[in-house]
């Protein structure tokens, strides 16, 4: 049997853990907040990412 060097499932539980860990004691408004900053957060990263590969196409022309 071959072994793996990435575990999909213990990468899923360990930040099920780490979100757990950091909303466990909040309210239900302050876990709203935390979702829509992390959401903000995830969308500028991610405009951030597709920036970068538009002006690497484009450079690239």
């Amino acid at each position: 049997m071959r072994k793996k060097s990435f575990d999909c499932v213990e990468m899923k539980r360990k930040g099920a853990r780490k979100v757990y860990e950091a909303t466990k004691d909040m309210t239900v408004k302050e876990e709203v907040a935390y979702w829509r900053h992390r959401t903000a957060e995830i969308r500028k990263r991610l405009e951030s990412l597709q920036n970068g590969t538009r002006a690497k196409k484009s450079a690239a022309r």
